[in-house]
């Protein structure tokens, strides 16, 4: 690091905005477009309120740590420079800034929160109970958004783009494939189901009649007498390997067998 940009630490600079690239620890990456208009309409009004926040590369060059979205709306309306503060901090540090500072976000959606957190565990090879410390959430919260990247790319996007909340995607992870939670989504969204409702719906999920599986019936089984005889004679034969004293009798009448089972109880 060069001694004027030493000196310039923690310091509010104007830096031009062909200096600056993105960070690849930047967890959000859905912008819509009305929100961008609305920050572009803000920024040419009012100007940048809150600056960017950076760390010199060498060559002249800076990493964005926080400041994703201004930085975006700064390079739509065609401005050369932009307010940042340069902080100090190695590769590891400036991980942890990007990723807490915008994993602490509102407008984060839960998938970009849950890609967040996956890349900051990865990033600095903790645990999910130490992410959970680092971002200030339960490591309860912390697992369950985590299981929300289980589910495959396509089912995902089609609960942004329904504008689902993060309660039917964790209903959906129940489901046993991907056709499966396609299906419940679209049925969702034709109905207009809540996520009360969806939950429900999820729980008592029919996937239809070739999918189901057949539970045996009781009643009327089987109407060979033989099974049961052998099951009477097996069971009795397992009670004497045990150490039970039992014995089985039959007794042949008109039209009827009768078996007994007798056992005699141990020797006190």
């Amino acid at each position: 690091m060069t001694e004027t940009c030493k000196r310039n630490i923690g310091r509010l600079r104007e830096i031009p905005i062909d200096f600056i690239e993105k960070t690849e620890n930047q967890p959000r990456i859905h912008f819509t477009e009305k929100e961008m208009d609305e920050l572009c309409r803000s920024i040419k009004e009012i100007g940048i309120i809150q600056p960017l926040t950076v760390r010199y590369c060498g060559g002249g060059a800076y990493e964005l740590l926080a400041g994703e979205r201004r930085f975006r709306a700064a390079k739509m309306i065609g401005l050369s420079s932009v307010p940042c503060i340069i902080t100090e901090a190695d590769d590891e540090c400036s991980a942890i800034i990007t990723l807490v500072e915008n994993l602490q976000r509102k407008d984060l959606d839960f998938f970009e929160e849950a890609a967040g957190i996956a890349l900051l565990i990865k990033k600095l090879g903790i645990t999910q109970e130490q992410a959970a410390q680092k971002i200030g959430k339960s490591q309860s919260a912390v697992a369950n958004k985590l299981r929300l990247l289980k589910l495959p790319a396509s089912v995902r996007e089609r609960i942004t783009e329904y504008g689902f909340s993060e309660r039917h995607a964790r209903a959906v992870l129940s489901l046993p494939d991907e056709k499966t939670m396609l299906d419940a989504l679209k049925a969702a969204k034709d109905k207009n189901i809540g996520a009360d409702e969806f939950e429900k719906a999820i729980a008592n999920w029919d996937p239809g009649e070739k999918n189901k599986k057949k539970k045996p019936s009781v009643t009327g089984f089987c109407r060979d007498i033989r099974l049961y005889v052998n099951t009477i004679s097996k069971t009795v034969k397992l009670m004497k390997s045990s150490g039970i004293n039992a014995s089985l009798e039959k007794e042949e009448g008109e039209g009827s067998v009768v078996y007994t089972i007798t056992i005699k109880e141990a020797a006190p």
